[in-house]
């Protein structure tokens, strides 16, 4: 196996080497945007992030913040040693479907409680995700979900030749 060589962080960045494992939930006061098919998804600045060594934080948003006419139940299941067990999302936008773009714990550990019930968005199958105003990156890999900014400095796992990082 190769060795991680973390990216240099450099004043204002955070390198993503330096969140925590296991992983944890925390508020998020950041301005959390989502836009589809030219109509606004999700905005909204009571989001929960999670934060994980490797990873690029994955924002939950609260269900009051989205527009949940525009989602449908999925019948995809997963699980998560430190959240529980997931459900999935498909958005309907018209005649368009994106099948499981998000993903919520109705159930989540103790720990994650303050996951309940909010959702978290795959980036990269949609037409902008934005934190503070800044259009994020998608983490790498069709399986994590964090979403990239400016101020994190990698590698992120999910690139080439991370898997068992």
């Amino acid at each position: 196996m190769t060795p991680v060589v973390r990216e240099p962080a450099g004043p204002g960045r955070t390198s993503v080497w330096d969140f925590p494992r296991p992983a944890i939930a925390e508020a998020c006061t950041g301005h959390i945007r989502i836009e589809h098919g030219g109509r606004t998804i999700a905005d909204s600045r009571a989001s929960v992030r999670t934060l994980e060594t490797s990873h690029p934080p994955s924002y939950y948003i609260p269900p009051a913040d989205i527009l949940m006419s525009a989602l449908r139940c999925s019948a995809r299941r997963s699980f998560c040693e430190w959240k529980g067990e997931a459900v999935y999302y498909d958005l309907v936008t018209g005649a368009s479907v994106i099948r499981d773009v998000a993903w919520s714990y109705p159930a989540p550990t103790r720990a994650f409680a303050a996951l309940r019930d909010h959702l978290a968005f795959y980036a990269a199958p949609l037409d902008g995700c934005f934190v503070d105003g800044e259009r994020v990156t998608p983490q790498p890999g069709e399986f994590y979900g964090g979403w990239i900014t400016g101020d994190l400095a990698g590698p992120f796992k999910g690139e080439p030749g991370s898997r068992f990082w």
